[in-house]
């Protein structure tokens, strides 16, 4: 891990720290947690052209996708034998099958005939045969059948079989890169990725997962999520319990980042309000109370479970500790030994180049980010993790819900909570105006916060290798 960089230490934001609070914490905070990670990469502006440019995303599309790990599925997307995902990228299709023994092999979706994808949509698969001639695979991509085979004495002696992706398995996500030559999911990512080994995020499942089509580009949107300074400006109705300009932003090697944005305390842009304020700006947020929150269900009047009403970091201590157990309670889990910070803090980890799982206990937020047409469009997906009880079987995953175009995520309340999609339409209110501004652009550039934007900088310079062929680097 790196030094605080001694310029950064004045170019924080005033009032307690992130480490403060976890020096108040009632457990002991783990060493991921209290060491920092802040390398500094300089002020250049980045140009606006690797959001708009048509042949900036050719050479993205040529140059990093193929040479990632990329968050194809969910274990619990495909748990059975014959299950399949159709997973897309760009251009490209692939197809996830499981197979007999467990294990997960993937094919480029495509037959081998004339080209036609062999499937369209995710779901059982006895065999893969095409919808055009009827060329036909076994799910382990093997050659089954070619109709009017008379005709195809050519093709006996050649490999028929269909062409295959490399496959890792991650914490209950399923990965895959067409570069057959790429280290393992590990060691490619490098340090950070053991901050999970604790969270176990394989012991959740999808709960909830909704889609929606923004038009923006998929780098635009990704990073509206990288910095927590907008809330005050973007999401005023947060502050009462979050610590937004107060987030730590720790970045670790090429391929992972974070953000820890404090909950259950005051945002340092309000003044003169207590702890209770906290209690009352949550109940108003969540409502009644929501599983699906980290946070949701404790209102001013909760027993304050013996702790100090004067206690400056009493809404944390008492959220936690409810959390405990109502978390327990529902799960049959042991959260005992989880600090307050894991069971409420916004963990917001990004891998490169387009996925977010966050870290901590409770319920999980997932994020991922794919294009989607052209440079000015994305697909943003929402899945919310949760715990799957001791002793049961995870259930499958729901298929993605998908907002209808020109409708807000309050479309999808039912599945995330009306507070959590009222956040992201509060995002989606910028996000094409971001996109139509940065084609307006005189000076065709941007300025990014020296910290607070820190991680937007690491991934724009961790792409700049991909395009100029520094990354990746072989096993």
């Amino acid at each position: 891990m790196a030094d605080i960089d001694p310029k950064l230490e004045t170019g924080r934001c005033p009032g307690p720290s992130y480490t403060d609070m976890l020096h108040a914490d009632t457990r002991r905070a783990p060493d991921y947690l209290l060491m920092e990670s802040v390398p500094d990469l300089g002020d250049a502006p980045l140009s606006t052209e690797r959001y708009t440019s048509a042949d900036y995303k050719a050479r993205e599309d040529a140059l990093m996708w193929p040479n990632v790990w990329q968050f194809a599925a969910r274990e619990e997307d495909m748990p059975d034998t014959g299950d399949s995902v159709v997973y897309e990228i760009g251009d490209k299709s692939f197809l996830l099958i499981r197979q007999p023994n467990g294990e997960v092999r993937a094919f480029y979706n495509v037959c081998l005939h004339r080209g036609r994808k062999l499937r369209t949509e995710s779901g059982p698969s006895l065999q893969l045969r095409c919808p055009f001639h009827g060329f036909t695979w076994h799910n382990d991509g093997s050659l089954k059948e070619i109709p009017c085979e008379w005709d195809f004495q050519h093709l006996a002696d050649r490999d028929m079989a269909l062409p295959e992706l490399k496959v890792e398995r991650w914490q209950g996500f399923i990965l895959v890169t067409e570069n057959l030559d790429l280290p393992s999911f590990r060691e490619w990512i490098g340090p950070g990725v053991e901050h999970y080994d604790n969270w176990r995020l394989d012991e959740c499942h999808t709960a909830a997962w909704v889609g929606k089509v923004i038009p923006a580009n998929w780098k635009v949107t990704s990073e509206a999520f990288m910095e927590a300074w907008h809330s005050i400006v973007t999401h005023p109705q947060i502050l009462g319990f979050t610590a937004d300009a107060n987030t730590r932003y720790d970045l670790y090697g090429d391929h992972m980042n974070r953000a820890i944005t404090p909950s259950a305390a005051l945002s340092p842009h309000l003044k003169g309000k207590d702890q209770f304020h906290v209690f009352k700006a949550l109940a108003e947020f969540t409502g009644s109370g929501d599983a699906r929150s980290r946070r949701g269900g404790v209102t001013e009047n909760e027993d304050l479970r013996g702790f100090d009403p004067a206690d400056p970091w009493l809404a944390r201590k008492v959220l936690a500790a409810a959390g405990r157990e109502s978390f327990g309670a529902a799960t049959g889990l042991d959260f005992s030994d989880a600090t307050d910070s894991e069971m409420l803090d916004n963990l917001t980890y990004n891998i490169f180049p387009n996925w977010s799982p966050w870290g901590g206990f409770a319920p999980n937020i997932l994020y991922r980010w794919r294009p989607w047409g052209d440079a000015d469009h994305c697909l943003m997906e929402v899945r919310i993790l949760m715990r799957t009880p001791k002793g049961e079987k995870a259930p499958k995953s729901a298929p993605m819900f998908l907002v209808p175009d020109g409708e807000p995520f309050a479309a999808a309340s039912h599945l995330i909570g009306t507070a959590l999609a009222g956040v992201f339409d509060q995002d989606m209110g910028n996000l094409p105006h971001v996109q139509e501004g940065l084609k307006a652009s005189h000076n065709r550039q941007i300025e990014l916060g020296h910290y607070q934007e820190s991680r937007i900088r690491q991934f724009a310079q961790t792409m700049e290798k991909y395009l100029s062929g520094e990354l990746p680097k072989p096993a």
